[in-house]
C-alpha cells in the first residue's frame, strides 16, 4: 500500500481504560468499584459473573486494579510516549468513583476532577484529541449494594448526573465521548459489564434487559445532554464486535448466527436508530421478559449518537447444535471454534477478514461513521538479554486488522480513526493478567503484582509510529 487510504483528518491512537491502568484505587477521594473487588484467580469468573457476591476485599486474594500499572502517578510520562509514536488520539475512560465516589452524591469530588482536567490538558499539550469513555467497566460499590446497581432504575439519574459534570467540567478539553464501553457484555459478565448480582429465583434475562433498558436510557440522556453543554461535542456508542458466522450453510446455522448477531447488535440499534427493533417483542416473550418502560422513555430513547465504535478481536462462530460443552471458553463470548482461521495463545480467532465483513454490516446496518477503539493481540512478550522485546507476532497482527480497515474505507464506509487496545500494557480484564500483553509499551509487572512498573518500547512501538507518521501508507 504506497499511497494511504485513509482520509487526512484520521485519528490514529490507543486506548485504555481507568480500571486496567490508573491503580490508585483509593487516592485522591476516589471510592470503591466493582472492578477493586474482582480478584485475580480461580475465583475470578464466579464474580464477574454475578454468581458470587464480593462486596468487600479479602486479605487472601490479589486485585490486579489496586495498582494497575500506576497510571494515575505515571500518566505524564506514558502520555509522552503516546506523543512519541504520535498518536493524534488517546481513548481512556473516567473512573465514576472519582468524580462521585459513592455514586448518588449531588456535589462531585473536585480531586478528582483536577486530576483528569490534567490529565487531557496532557493530550492536548501534544495535539492528542481525548476520547473518553463515561463507564468503562466499573460502578460505584455504594451503588451496588444500596440500589443493585442497573437493576434500579435511579441509576439513571445517578449517571445522567455524572454525564453532565464530566460534560461541564472538561468541556474545551474533549469533544470526542463514548457512554458506556462494550455494553453488550452486560449480557455475558453482568457484575463486570453492569454491576449485577444475581439473587436466588432471579430470573437471569429479566434482570439483564431491565438493567440494559435503564442503561440505554441512561446513554440517550447522556447523549442529548452533552449536545446541549456543547453541540461541538460527538457521542458514540460501543460495542463488542464481531460478527458470527453460521458454522455450517445449513439454514439452522444460518439461523442461530443471526440471533447470535441481534442479541449483540440489539443495544447498538436502539442507541444508533433510537427505538427498539421490531424482533425484540418475540426475544423477549420467549424469555420471559416483560420489561417496566414508563411513560416517555421510547421518546427519551430517540436522543440517537453521532457515531458508531466498536472493539474487534475475532470473529465468531454459531451452530444450531451449540452449547457450554462444545463452545470456545477462551472468551466471554461464546462460539464455535472455527476450523479455517488461527488462534491467539488465549483461544481468540484470529481473522482479519472478519473485520471488514463486520464493519460492511454495521455501516449497512447504521449509516453513521465507525469507530475501530479497540483492537489487539493479547500475547506473552518475553524480555531478550539485550532489553529488546521483539513483538513481530503483534505487528504482523496489527498490519493485517489495519489493511482490512483500510479496505473498509475503500468499500466507502466513513471511519473517523484506530486506537488499538492497549496501547500500553495493562491489566487484562478478562483474565486479570498481566502477562496477556496488548501494549506497544512493555511495563514490568507480573500476574501476581511483582515488578518495577518501568516502561520499555517493544519493536512494535517503532512500527506503529512510522504507520501513524504515514497515515497508513507504510505498514511494512
Amino acid at each position: 500500500m504506497n499511497e494511504s487510504l485513509f482520509p487526512k483528518d484520521f485519528l490514529w491512537g490507543g486506548a485504555i481504560a481507568a480500571n486496567q491502568a490508573e491503580g490508585a484505587y483509593l487516592d485522591g477521594g476516589k471510592g470503591l468499584t466493582t472492578v477493586d473487588t474482582i480478584p485475580h484467580g480461580k475465583d475470578r469468573l464466579s464474580v464477574k459473573l454475578g454468581i458470587e457476591k464480593r462486596f468487600s476485599l479479602r486479605d487472601d486474594e490479589y486485585y490486579p486494579s489496586h495498582v494497575g500499572i500506576d497510571f494515575y502517578h505515571r500518566y505524564k510520562e506514558d502520555i509522552a510516549l503516546m506523543a512519541e509514536m504520535g498518536f493524534t488520539v488517546f481513548r481512556t475512560s473516567i473512573a465514576w468513583s472519582r468524580i462521585y465516589p459513592n455514586g448518588d452524591e449531588l456535589t462531585p469530588n473536585a480531586e478528582g476532577i483536577a486530576f483528569y482536567r490534567d490529565m487531557f490538558a496532557e493530550c492536548k499539550k501534544y495535539g492528542i484529541e481525548p476520547l473518553v469513555t463515561l463507564c468503562h467497566f466499573d460502578v460505584p460499590m455504594h451503588l451496588v449494594k444500596e440500589y443493585g446497581s442497573w437493576r434500579n432504575r435511579k441509576m439513571v439519574e445517578f449517571f445522567t448526573r455524572y454525564a453532565r459534570t464530566c460534560f461541564e467540567a472538561f468541556d474545551g478539553l474533549v469533544k470526542y465521548w463514548l457512554t458506556f464501553n462494550e455494553i453488550n457484555i452486560l449480557l455475558h459478565s453482568p457484575y463486570s459489564g453492569a454491576g449485577l448480582v444475581f439473587e436466588e429465583g432471579d430470573n437471569k434475562e429479566q434482570v439483564k434487559y431491565q438493567a440494559t433498558h435503564h442503561e440505554l436510557l441512561a446513554s440517550a440522556l447522556a447523549t442529548k445532554i452533552a449536545h446541549e453543554v456543547n453541540p461541538e461535542n460527538q457521542v458514540g456508542c460501543m460495542l463488542a464486535g464481531g460478527n458470527f458466522y453460521p458454522y455450517s450453510c445449513k439454514p439452522e446455522d444460518v439461523w442461530a448466527a443471526l440471533e447470535k448477531d441481534r442479541e449483540n447488535l440489539f443495544f447498538i440499534d436502539v442507541q444508533a436508530r433510537g427505538a427498539y427493533p421490531s424482533y425484540t417483542k418475540r426475544v423477549f416473550r420467549e424469555k420471559g421478559i416483560t420489561l417496566e418502560i414508563e411513560p416517555g422513555d421510547d421518546e427519551i430513547l430517540k436522543n440517537t449518537v453521532d457515531f458508531v465504535s466498536f472493539s474487534y478481536y475475532a470473529s465468531r462462530c454459531a451452530s444450531a447444535d451449540m452449547n457450554d460443552s462444545n463452545s470456545n471458553a477462551a472468551n466471554i463470548v461464546k462460539s464455535l471454534k472455527n476450523p479455517h482461521i488461527q488462534a491467539s495463545e488465549w483461544g481468540w480467532g484470529i481473522d482479519p477478514l472478519g473485520l471488514r465483513i463486520t464493519m460492511n454490516m454495521m455501516y449497512d446496518r447504521y449509516q453513521k461513521p465507525l469507530f475501530l477503539v479497540e483492537n489487539g493481540l493479547g500475547a506473552k512478550d518475553v524480555v531478550n538479554e539485550q532489553g529488546e522485546i521483539n513483538d513481530d507476532y503483534r505487528i504482523s497482527y496489527l498490519r493485517e486488522h489495519i489493511k482490512a480497515m483500510a479496505d473498509a474505507i475503500d468499500d466507502g464506509i466513513p471511519v473517523m480513526g484506530y486506537t488499538s487496545w492497549g496501547c500500553i500494557d495493562l491489566v487484562a480484564a478478562s483474565t486479570g493478567e498481566m502477562s496477556k500483553r496488548y501494549g506497544f509499551v512493555y511495563v514490568d509487572r507480573d500476574d501476581q503484582g511483582n515488578g518495577t512498573l518501568v516502561r520499555t518500547r517493544k519493536k512494535s512501538f517503532y512500527w506503529y509510529k512510522k504507520v501513524i507518521a504515514s497515515n497508513g501508507a507504510d505498514l511494512s
